[in-house]
């Protein structure tokens, strides 16, 4: 019965998808005498934790039951009290825990305290399953960077675009409804300098009730076009644009004087040093980035080793052309040893398209 309700515990916690960032998405079921008596998750960033949630909502006496949570109680104060403290006072007399929280400040000791005193504790209940739902929390929380998703769109030989360049649409509505949904999960998209040249995006989400993500534009040397529709809207919607010591000083004041925040980070064969813009926007509490950028931008991300997942839309068209445009552009691998390799794959069909889901080999994740 552990498992079944751990699973209760992290489809709860997935409610606060998009919402709770940088923490956690943690859920909580009571059960007492096989009976539920207390559910709750962590709803937004800073409001109360699942624990509490659970233990407000219980329907009767909390002494001799059993918690389950997907993430290792905190045993320290943040935002919120303790909550190890009110599962003690409550009497609660067994806890079982999906994963230690890798949180320097929590790892092991919310466990050591329960057992300090008297609780009974089991760890590692739908471990890989609550750590796949944290992807996003466990690598920033332990390389304070971004966990970065790569999204693309292709025809089913491999464009993502025609040769005149057109794009849109090549995938489904079903599988643009999935990445703006997506896009309200993240924290950060990304795009480079090309992309908003020749799209001119808002880079919004446009779901009813979605979140709009923070828009990362990569620009070395500050083309944007002042009259776009990033920069129209950045009172709007937070932008901020990732540049070099190249930028012209008058530029970098209009900007400003817009409501864009500049990033100025190191620069590369010539480029944004992409690894060091991932570690100043980890500075900066972004915890996640959706990457939906040009070939170019997306042969660089992946070739500097920042991304973490992939996502490939592949829509069941044909567009052909030795000139269209594929996904990874770039100066490309010289021998096949060196390709990029994904791992833990995953696939599914979305409309008429079909995802394929990976994780880069080597990512930090």
């Amino acid at each position: 019965m552990d498992e079944y309700y751990m699973d209760l515990a992290i489809k709860l916690a997935k409610q606060g998808v998009g919402k709770v960032n940088p923490n956690p998405m943690v859920g909580a079921i009571i059960v007492k005498n096989n009976k539920i008596i207390g559910k709750g998750y962590h709803k937004e960033y800073g409001g109360k934790h699942a624990e509490i949630n659970a233990i407000e909502s219980s329907i009767e006496s909390l002494d001799g039951s059993t918690l389950y949570v997907n993430l290792e109680p905190c045993s320290h104060f943040g935002k919120t009290p303790p909550c190890v403290e009110k599962i003690i006072e409550n009497k609660i007399s067994k806890v079982v825990i999906a994963s230690v929280d890798p949180n320097p400040l929590v790892r092991g000791n919310g466990v050591k305290k329960l057992l300090d005193a008297g609780v009974e504790v089991e760890v590692g209940v739908l471990d890989e399953e609550n750590k796949k739902l944290n992807e996003v929390f466990m690598k920033y929380i332990i390389h304070k960077k971004p966990f970065v998703v790569m999204k693309v769109a292709m025809s089913l030989d491999g464009k993502i675009a025609t040769t005149t360049g057109e794009s849109k649409w090549i995938s489904c509505e079903e599988s643009r409804k999935c990445v703006h949904k997506l896009r309200s999960e993240v924290m950060g998209i990304l795009v480079g300098i090309n992309t908003v040249i020749k799209d001119d995006p808002m880079l919004n989400c446009r779901l009813e009730n979605g979140k709009n993500p923070i828009r990362i534009i990569v620009d070395t040397t500050l083309k944007i076009p002042i009259n776009s529709k990033i920069v129209s809207s950045a009172n709007l919607i937070r932008t901020i644009i990732v540049t070099t010591k190249k930028a012209n000083i008058d530029s970098i004041n209009l900007l400003k004087e817009k409501g864009v925040e500049i990033l100025i980070v190191n620069s590369k064969d010539n480029l944004v040093d992409l690894e060091d813009m991932i570690i100043k926007l980890g500075e900066l509490n972004i915890d996640s980035i959706l990457i939906e950028g040009g070939s170019k931008l997306n042969f660089a991300a992946i070739n500097e080793n920042i991304v973490d997942k992939m996502q490939v839309y592949i829509a069941p068209i044909l567009i052909g052309g030795e000139d269209s445009k594929t996904p990874i552009g770039g100066s490309g691998i010289l021998h096949l040893s060196e390709a990029f390799r994904l791992s833990k794959m995953d696939y599914k069909t979305i409309g008429s398209d079909i995802l394929i889901e990976g994780y880069l080999k080597g990512s930090e994740a």
